[in-house]
């Protein structure tokens, strides 16, 4: 279907691509991936026709609709719904043309056009979509340009879903998302029918939804089959099978020059000498594969403080006299990793900002210790770096009266060595301008990181780093983000902020996830009902349907309890055994009496909680199963 033929392309005197082929097929989902600075993005907007090669040629079907987010979001009165429905340009094209055309065979062939393409459920089909994305009814009927520029981008992928192109180029999809909207749209490229070309910094994307992995390497494009995890260990395969190729030549490089050291002045063995210099001269050296570099973040350790860091107690929280959530009830310690959970708008940056001292309660009581300190991350932020200045000298400006060693140090723990240091912040990428701002955030040794959307921008190893970086780091953790891997392997306590409110979520990241989507497959069945005139299917039915998906969700905490508990059965199951293996050493009763009495009195706690333990758990399992079978799970 795509196909790259020996592709040269040149930017700013580098060479990107050099005589470069790949082959994309019908029908494939495709993950684009390599270092930053590759020419992912720029390869994109060559296949796309936004930049001309220097050389080679990048070849389509014709007639092939290929389609990409538009740079500009749409603005102006326009509703998002018909905005959506806009970007459907041949169907635009046929309703007007139906409106105006006179001639009967014309006005056929243009009704008949319409119904092959399902002109009829486009309405229902582009509120679906924006619904994955986050905007309720009612928000779909208000013009653009109440909506700020990340939601109005998230229209401007809402129209090129909805209208399917056969080749669909994504770039960071879901850098403007938040978790519910990046779940669903993972969901949705799944199941997309045709060829997708996707570049992302996204694990969880990545794994979830190509089917083929092309990697920029060197100049060229190699493709591997599998997701991004698939490619992983193939390529971790041939760079071991090329070391050991390397190896065994290197070996044979040394036999064969021993050989001619030795004779090459010897009358009777001269011409097997030259022969085998020949033969060193043609051999042809095998390439390793580099490495990609590794990145490195290293939270500075603060001084322990006594529990709790922070406590809320009935705190209401908002804006002015308009209050967001009410009767928050937490508690954070040192050791606390929470992630929170909802849709953007509920209320989650809000949380974070009073957590940070950004906000004050409206009602309620915060305490927190006057000594505490909080290294508070958001996005927006690169907005307040002076981009003619350097890391080192932004960091100098916030930090007056710290060496410019101590100040270097601390920039080196984000991978800001001396050339880094030293680039002004203009020329630098966005991942390295999110880096540094993780660096200024921790200039004071924070006992507590709160996070808000902090991935946004750092490419897959720099992610990586950041998630070793939060498990190293001893103080407590805040983090707001969409990508569900940094979550899963850092969090490990969850809130879902909600309804006006923030309430603990018992289940773990994947019964989040099947809440999500059993809550949107429903949503789904609705509107298909309701487009094709189903009066069957009216608010009760819409009810019924969303509170079967809720009553799923609720299983949950019954699920985890029920797990945790087995857990701790498991756990103090084993202590037992290791105290009843020390009773059982003969030598035990032949020394200090205290010894074998602390162990049974060790042994008498350990039956006792266990006893609790074990009824505990056949409660939870209990109560998880009668729930199960009454909702049909």
């Amino acid at each position: 279907m795509l196909h790259i033929n020996d592709l040269t392309f040149r930017f700013g005197g580098r060479v990107l691509f050099d005589h470069a082929t790949a082959v994309v097929s019908k029908g494939h989902r495709v993950a684009l991936v390599g270092r930053n600075g590759t020419g992912k993005s720029t390869l994109l907007k060559l296949i796309s026709g936004q930049l001309q090669t220097d050389d080679g040629a990048v070849t389509l079907p014709s007639g092939m609709r290929m389609g990409m987010v538009a740079q500009e979001a749409p603005a102006g009165p326009t509703t998002l719904i018909d905005a959506v429905l806009a970007a459907d340009k041949e169907r635009t094209a046929l309703l007007a043309e139906a409106e105006t055309a006179t001639d009967p065979m014309r006005i056929g062939e243009v009704h008949n056009r319409l119904a092959d393409i399902e002109a009829h459920s486009a309405p229902a089909r582009a509120a679906q979509v924006l619904s994955g994305l986050g905007f309720d009814a009612e928000s779909q009927q208000r013009p653009c340009s109440d909506f700020s520029g990340g939601w109005r981008m998230r229209v401007a992928l809402a129209g090129v879903l909805f209208s399917r192109p056969d080749l669909l180029l994504l770039d960071e999809p879901t850098n403007h998302l938040d978790l519910e909207a990046t779940i669903w749209l993972e969901g949705y490229l799944k199941n997309y029918p045709h060829t997708i070309l996707l570049v992302s910094h996204d694990r969880e994307l990545l794994n979830a939804v190509p089917t083929t992995t092309i990697h920029i390497d060197n100049g060229k494009l190699v493709t591997y089959s599998g997701n991004y995890d698939s490619f992983l260990r193939q390529r971790r395969a041939n760079q071991e099978r090329l070391q050991s190729m390397a190896t065994k030549q290197d070996a044979r490089r040394k036999h064969m020059m021993a050989y001619v050291d030795r004779f090459r002045f010897k009358a009777s063995k001269a011409r097997q000498a030259q022969s085998r210099l020949k033969l060193l001269e043609k051999m042809e050296t095998i390439t390793l594969m580099e490495d990609d570099a590794e990145v490195v973040f290293n939270f500075p350790a603060p001084d322990e403080m006594a529990p709790p860091l922070i406590a809320l107690e009935g705190v209401t929280i908002g804006y002015g006299d308009k209050p967001i959530l009410r009767r928050v009830d937490l508690r954070i310690d040192m050791e606390d990793r929470i992630a929170l959970l909802g849709a953007n708008g509920n209320g989650k940056s809000t949380l974070v900002k009073l957590l940070a001292g950004r906000l004050q309660p409206m009602a309620g009581e915060m305490r927190r210790p006057s000594k505490l300190r909080i290294g508070y991350f958001a996005q927006h932020q690169s907005e307040e770096l002076d981009l003619s200045l350097t890391p080192i000298q932004q960091t100098q400006r916030i930090m007056p009266l710290a060496l410019e060693e101590k100040v270097r140090a601390h920039l080196g723990r984000f991978g800001f060595q001396q050339s880094k240091a030293e680039t002004k912040i203009a020329d630098l990428s966005g991942g390295e301008k999110a880096r540094l701002l993780l660096a200024l955030m921790s200039r004071e040794v924070p006992h507590i990181l709160m996070l808000d959307e902090p991935t946004n921008h750092l490419d897959i190893d720099s992610r990586e780093a950041l998630i070793e970086a939060i498990n190293d780091f001893p103080g407590a953790v805040i983090l707001i983000s969409h990508d569900p891997h940094l979550i899963e392997l850092t969090a490990d306590r969850l809130l879902l902020v909600a309804n006006g409110t923030v309430q603990p979520y018992d289940g773990d990241l994947e019964d989040y996830r099947r809440f999500l989507l059993d809550r949107a497959k429903a949503e789904r069945a609705v509107a298909k009902a309701a487009s094709q005139g189903d009066r069957d299917v009216g608010p009760n039915k819409k009810d019924q349907r969303r509170a079967a998906a809720e009553s799923r969700a609720a299983l949950a905490p019954l699920k985890r309890k029920a797990t945790d508990a087995e857990a701790l059965v498991n756990k103090l199951t084993e202590e037992k055994r290791k105290i009843e293996g020390k009773m059982a050493d003969p030598a035990l009763y032949t020394g200090p009496a205290d010894k074998l009495t602390k162990l049974q009195i060790d042994l008498g706690v350990v039956d006792k909680k266990l006893a609790s333990a074990e009824e505990t758990w056949l409660d939870a399992l209990e109560a998880y199963e009668t729930a199960a079978a009454e909702v049909g799970a």
